[in-house]
């Protein structure tokens, strides 16, 4: 039967041991989760458990005050997040309802804390089937990891491999009390339709199938960790860290399949999911396999995927409004652009005089082409275009860039350029250009 040790198993592993969050449904796996929580002496006084109420369904408006009364009987602290669910364009509801939750838990937990969810070896089977029923490799096939980092801290399953029989027997020795969610019922969702409909099946024919799935499991998890190592070692050959960027000769240098390795390890130093089979294939043969003066784009996961030179990017998707000037008080020392970006004047020792700034009309402007400016240092008047290639912006870069015109006259370019006409070395007090982006 289940006791507190294996929580004491799971906890022993981590050094300087914080506070012990508990994500908390008030169904059967949370709540002898909570239970074995509240029983092991090491915890008394660390333990909270948390209800994340998603606002989806009418019957749920009562569970959160089921939870606290249940945390109350067990001495633990409880703590009520309310969460936006609402899925986004092409997201389904079950993936909505889990960024939101698991975002709101990272939020709670500072270093050294901990997130115990009630996970166990018949979510590791759902788990591992739908991944591969979605094509997924060795990463998807891994399943659920016990441990893993999260947030500040870390997120542990001490009941993954433990059979739901066993959770159900411990609920009912104990005589626990927990709701029933009845969209459980509802086969409309993916896991839901394993859960009732298939695994049933699968269990009278291998009734040990959780058990053999779980240890399948396991073993990608280790190939995959010899993987990542190779990995590795493949991506940093052709990574360049100042600019998050890959070096397209030396991705060129590899074999296909150590290729689409280089582009799934970028994605995750990027934070981004792993890419579809067809999104790697799509950013090697449009994107690096475009001619060198083409400028190729691929959106995916919100990010643009471009080439430039020798290098291979992964942007953000920028927009910002370029077709009215925007006028920059005096009175204000930064100027919000959108989407994320402003402009600042910092204190410098050489730039524009901030004395002679604060009596001028300052716009800010984008790109229409031909401009010219003049630089200090240097004879005649230059294009904007040729400083760029000169400089080596990116295309994209250079239609974002901001113009400064001070009085009508182009002054500055982003944090590149002051024109002659304003650049002084005499001013007691200069400023140039920060552009946050």
């Amino acid at each position: 039967m289940l006791s507190s040790q294996i929580i004491e198993s799971v906890l022993s592993r981590e050094q300087a041991l914080g506070r012990v969050y508990v994500a908390f449904s008030g169904g059967v796996d949370s709540h002898v989760l909570l239970h074995l929580c509240a029983g092991t002496p090491a915890l008394t006084g660390k333990i909270t458990a948390v209800y994340v109420h998603h606002g989806l369904q009418a019957v749920a408006e009562a569970w959160p005050a089921h939870c606290q009364r249940i945390a109350e009987a067990l001495a633990v602290e409880f703590v009520l997040l309310r969460v936006n669910a609402t899925a986004d364009s092409g997201q389904s509801p079950e993936e909505a309802a889990r960024n939101a939750r698991y975002t709101a838990f990272k939020g709670l937990l500072k270093a050294g804390d901990v997130l115990l969810v009630a996970q166990h070896r018949e979510d590791q089977l759902e788990t591992v089937l739908l991944q591969l029923f979605r094509g997924s490799g060795l990463a998807g096939l891994s399943g659920m990891p016990e441990r893993m980092p999260f947030g500040e801290g870390k997120l542990l399953r001490p009941l993954l491999n433990i059979p739901k029989q066993a959770i159900n027997e411990y609920a009912q020795a104990e005589q626990l009390h927990w709701v029933e969610d009845p969209s459980n019922q509802s086969s409309d969702f993916d896991r839901n339709f394993l859960r009732n409909q298939v695994l049933p099946l699968l269990k009278q024919r291998w009734p040990a199938v959780d058990k053999t799935v779980s240890r399948s499991a396991g073993l990608c998890a280790e190939a995959q960790t010899l993987v990542n190592g190779v990995a590795e070692q493949l991506f940093g050959s052709a990574f360049d860290q100042t600019d998050r960027t890959l070096i397209i000769t030396k991705l060129n240098q590899q074999a296909s399949i150590h290729q689409r390795l280089i582009i799934r390890q970028w994605f995750s130093r990027l934070g981004l999911k792993m890419p579809a089979q067809a999104a790697v294939e799509r950013i090697l043969s449009e994107v690096v396999g475009a001619k060198e003066q083409g400028d190729p784009v691929l959106l995916t996961q919100g990010y643009e995927f471009r080439r430039y030179r020798d290098k291979l990017y992964a942007l953000p998707k920028m927009t910002i409004d370029a077709s009215e000037p925007k006028t920059w008080p005096t009175s204000e020392g930064s100027i919000v652009l959108g989407n994320g970006q402003s402009l600042a004047w910092v204190e410098a020792k050489t730039g524009i005089s901030l004395e002679w700034l604060q009596t001028a009309k300052v716009e800010v402007k984008f790109r229409n082409g031909g401009e010219k400016i003049s630089l200090p240092g240097r004879t005649g008047r230059h294009t904007l275009k040729k400083l760029f290639q000169e400089a080596g912006i990116t295309p994209w870069e250079r239609t974002q860039m901001p113009l400064i015109y001070i009085n009508g006259v182009l002054a500055a370019v982003g944090e590149h350029w002051i024109s002659s006409q304003f650049y002084t070395d005499k001013s007691a007090v200069c400023v140039r250009l920060c552009w946050q982006r």
